[in-house]
């Protein structure tokens, strides 16, 4: 049924090694390779095991429960745990120590749940090795974004004094009429046009 379908997807393990599952090590430096896990049931007797290329086993652990910290089963001398899962997340973060070029590949976060009928899940990152840590130049990207911002910036420069040289040109030409206005009305005096005061004297006695 569809409805126990939608179920049983909502309370899946979920295993996860964050953002991102590509790793760059300096050679002979210690890296941290991330994951986590949830589950909606809790969980009980978990074994959570980490694989490199997916058949040689470095790391083999257990938890018990929620309330206690897992404890090693076996692993390679020159890893080491350094997870937690008794705080807010399931953390079972494992470090790396003095990496070599040959330990570039794919590691592996296996993790079965016997409360949740045995589920398993895993997620993966790939390890990458090098001599010497490249800095990224920007300086390309840093100037398309300055020009394409000094344009938006002209843009905005130029509909403001568009908006000021309109208002000058308005009120301006409100004065010119006002003017026009009142030069009909002397006009109209002066001429002795009806409504002036030359329509308002009396006519010549006979």
């Amino acid at each position: 049924l569809p409805g126990l379908h939608v179920l049983a997807i909502a309370f899946a393990l979920e295993v996860s090694v964050g953002k991102t599952n590509t790793v760059m090590a300096l050679n002979n430096s210690d890296v941290l390779l991330p994951c986590t896990f949830i589950t909606c049931t809790g969980f009980q007797d978990l074994v959570f095991t980490w694989y490199f290329n997916s058949t040689e086993m470095i790391y083999h652990g257990r938890i018990k429960s929620k309330a206690s910290e897992p404890f090693l089963v076996g692993r390679n001398p020159r890893v080491e745990f350094v997870g937690s899962t008794t705080g807010k997340d399931n953390n079972i973060s494992i470090v790396l120590r003095n990496v070599e070029f040959s330990d570039a590949g794919k590691y592996t976060c296996h993790v079965k749940n016997p409360k949740e009928k045995n589920a398993q899940h895993n997620a993966t990152i790939f390890l990458t090795v090098v001599h010497k840590m490249v800095e990224t130049d920007n300086t390309v990207t840093l100037i398309i974004v300055g020009v394409v911002g000094g344009l938006i910036g002209l843009l905005i420069l130029f509909m403001l004094i568009k908006r000021v040289v309109l208002f000058i040109i308005k009120k301006t030409q409100d004065g010119k009429k006002e003017c026009l206005v009142s030069s009909s009305g002397n006009d109209n005096t002066e001429n002795g046009l009806a409504g002036s005061k030359a329509g308002q004297k009396a006519p010549p006695k006979a």
